[in-house]
């Protein structure tokens, strides 16, 4: 008998001082791919790449009842202006070291040795998991199609995050 898929409520955070719903290509990747593999997306925003706002946004995102995950595009970078991991990681009850190493692993055979430019990160506050990508489309893709849609799966194999998540009544 197979296991029902569980419906997660996910929120999606664009980093950016430039773009609007209009030009956020990489936000509307995370939606896109959020909504087919069945799960609800629950809040949609961009924020300036400013360390309080982004704190205030997730903070406010992790308390609420009715977000499970957090996906966050943008910031990741090494330019002045990439404040999502300084604006994040303290957040973190704990670390997921290991997406970021596997996200860089997989996009070593998109575009090379220019992964190590990435600072995509992930974590656990109040057992709602973020994670943190890059923001261009193609790395949300990659985040999503190779990792993070299979730890969203609550049928998969042998483990995935869901069970780790906060209850939601829809």
């Amino acid at each position: 008998m197979s296991e029902e898929i569980k419906s997660l409520r996910i929120a999606v955070v664009t980093v950016s001082d430039t773009r609007t719903e209009e030009t956020d290509r990489s936000g509307a990747v995370l939606v896109e791919r959020l909504v087919s593999a069945g799960h609800f997306l629950c809040h949609k925003s961009i924020i300036k790449d400013d360390v309080y706002q982004l704190r205030a946004e997730v903070s406010q995102l992790i308390a609420d009842p009715g977000v499970q995950v957090i996906l966050m595009t943008g910031g990741t970078g090494f330019t002045p202006r990439d404040n999502t991991q300084k604006a994040i990681q303290p957040l973190f009850d704990v670390s997921i070291d290991g997406f970021g190493e596997l996200f860089r692993q997989l996009s070593h055979t998109e575009i090379g040795s220019s992964t190590i430019q990435s600072r995509a990160f992930a974590g656990i506050a109040n057992n709602v998991i973020v994670f943190c990508l890059p923001g261009s489309p193609g790395a949300c893709a990659t985040g999503w199609d190779r990792v993070i849609a299979e730890q969203l799966d609550s049928s998969h194999k042998p483990c995935n995050f869901v069970d780790k998540l906060k209850v939601v009544a829809f």
